[in-house]
């Protein structure tokens, strides 16, 4: 039995501790927001928070999640940071497909956590492993600037 919190709320899962954590999360848990996309961690679409940290979830044994916090898409914009990147998202209009979007905000949400002024190059650095089809980076970098200015004001 593996145990974590998943969204703020206590999961219980008898799975196979070596399968992915993404496949917890969308099979088991019915969390479809985070996306598969290569299966290899190279693609950034299943991107989510385990203890704060980005992890790639598709190559994240459940094991490694197990007793600790897992935020995923559907939760993130509950707090400060997420909603305004979540905002920005929206502001700019960043989705094209809105595939890989889900993994671009989780990693967004992590940058500034941490940065609360990301420069091009932090920007560039924290998002590098979370790639876009559609070619959106410089909506994407627009919406982190953005997101990072309203949560300096306050906002």
């Amino acid at each position: 039995m593996i145990q974590m919190t998943v969204n703020g709320q206590a999961s219980s899962l008898n799975a196979d501790p070596a399968m992915p954590l993404l496949w917890a999360l969308r099979e088991d848990l019915q969390l479809t927001g985070t996306k598969f996309g290569c299966g290899i961690a190279l693609c950034g679409a299943c991107t989510v928070h385990v203890d704060g940290q980005a992890v790639r979830s598709c190559a994240t044994p459940l094991a490694d999640a197990a007793g600790k916090k897992v935020i995923t898409i559907e939760a993130v914009g509950k707090g400060r940071v997420g909603k305004a990147v979540q905002a920005a998202w929206a502001k700019v209009d960043v989705p094209q497909c809105g595939y890989c979007q889900s993994g671009q905000i989780m990693s967004a949400v992590a940058l500034l956590s941490v940065k609360k002024n990301p420069s091009d190059a932090d920007i560039d650095a924290a998002m590098s492993g979370n790639l876009c089809r559609c070619g959106t980076y410089n909506q994407i970098r627009a919406a982190i600037q953005d997101a990072a200015r309203n949560l300096s004001k306050g906002a």
